[in-house]
């Protein structure tokens, strides 16, 4: 795949992603605050990638002073592990949380 084909297919990712956002509620918006969920592929409280999607979203929450949460959903949750990569594609959920060899056949660049 050309660089500007992956380049666009990200661009594509980003504004699905803002357009996921876009339709939080209003009266969240109107304070400011927001809350994302995140999918994830792992058990809660998994060593190593169950762990760092709790350390994840407490960063995003520290560092955005409160505007903006994450929820994480531990696999089987919100979505079945290996359906991160769809459920926010669709925008079932803002952010996931998963490893690239679950997306094999989902995107050109992962045959």
């Amino acid at each position: 795949m050309s660089e500007a084909k992956f380049v666009s297919r990200r661009a594509a990712l980003g504004a699905l992603t803002a357009a996921a956002g876009a339709g939080l509620a209003r009266p969240a918006l109107a304070k400011g605050l927001v809350e994302w969920r995140m999918a994830t592929s792992w058990p809660k409280n998994l060593p190593g990638p169950g762990v760092s999607a709790e350390r994840l979203a407490a960063s995003i929450a520290r560092l955005s002073e409160g505007r903006l949460t994450v929820k994480v959903f531990a696999a089987g949750e919100l979505v079945p592990a290996l359906e991160v990569f769809d459920a926010v594609a669709g925008g079932a959920a803002e952010i996931g949380h998963t490893a690239s060899l679950y997306w094999v056949g989902k995107m050109p660049a992962a045959p």
